[in-house]
């Protein structure tokens, strides 16, 4: 008898076709400390990990459930804009990225914005989403915060923007420079609609989105241990010709030396942004 041929070799194909069997994302792994989680676990702690609580990327239906209340929602639709400008070309077309984008996100653009209530009061919440292309900011991104705001201002609801970007989108060029002042008229025009308007800054929030509305906000919210700066620390510390501490443009940081009001887990973050609005909107219907 044979034992390699006759023994060894059978179990070998079993175990295999079962390993082939088992689902390819049915676990995840953790950026910050390694862990092998599995991933309805994951799911269960709004993708925060049970080890050592680093804060993963949440995809933004499961963003809105989190915050409305009962975890009810309604899209708000958003304007359609000329999806390449410039019809920029680099290494390849610009058109061709984004519909990879597209494909591998699951959906049209880098943002999405919907209205419920939040603690009982009006809201209307637009999310980014790093998966597509970064979260850059380019025509359409300037367009749905531009629209957002006019929705908050049409229901007498707060607004409130989840950053997670690169910033601004350099294939538009000087279209994705002009949407930091547009982002910033619709601010404004929230503010003078005498309405609330609220940050929450998630991992990673940097460029020319940290430069113009996510660092504007009447509150300024970040997840615990997001990432949040202007440039990258690697061309700071080369500028400044200076080490820069471990723990530079952490939300801790930032919140140590007041650019953010408050650090918070995810899992707080919704009843936290009800006591807010309670407090800011008590005389608002």
């Amino acid at each position: 008898m044979n034992w390699i041929s006759n023994v060894l070799r059978p179990k070998i194909k079993t175990l295999f076709s079962k390993i082939k069997d088992v689902p390819e994302n049915l676990w995840v792994p953790c950026p910050k400390c390694y862990a092998l989680l599995y991933k309805t676990e994951m799911e269960q702690h709004l993708n925060v990990c049970p080890k050592c609580g680093f804060h993963l990327a949440l995809p933004v239906e499961e963003r809105f459930k989190s915050l409305f209340d009962g975890r009810a929602y309604k899209a708000v639709a958003l304007p359609k804009v000329k999806p390449d400008p410039l019809e920029f070309r680099d290494l390849k077309k610009n058109k061709d990225r984004l519909a990879q984008a597209r494909e591998t996100s699951c959906r049209e653009e880098a943002l999405e914005v919907a209205e419920g209530k939040i603690g009982g009061k009006n809201a209307v919440v637009a999310v980014m989403d790093f998966a597509f292309m970064g979260g850059s900011m380019g025509s359409f991104v300037g367009e749905g915060i531009l629209a957002a705001a006019k929705e908050a201002v049409k229901r007498k609801a707060a607004l409130i923007i989840v950053t997670a970007s690169g910033g601004a989108r350099m294939q538009e060029g000087i279209v994705s420079l002009m949407q930091m002042a547009r982002t910033t008229i619709a601010v404004n025009m929230v503010r003078d609609a005498g309405l609330p308007y609220i940050v929450v800054l998630t991992n990673p929030t940097y460029g020319g989105v940290s430069a113009s509305f996510a660092m504007l906000g009447d509150v300024q919210i970040a997840e615990t241990g997001a990432m949040i700066g202007f440039a990258g620390r690697r061309v700071i510390e080369q500028t400044v010709k200076k080490k820069l501490p471990d723990d530079f443009q952490t939300a801790e940081f930032l919140k140590e030396h007041g650019a953010v009001d408050i650090v918070l887990p995810r899992k707080n973050l919704a009843e936290r942004l009800g006591l807010i609005l309670q407090i800011l909107m008590h005389k608002k219907v």
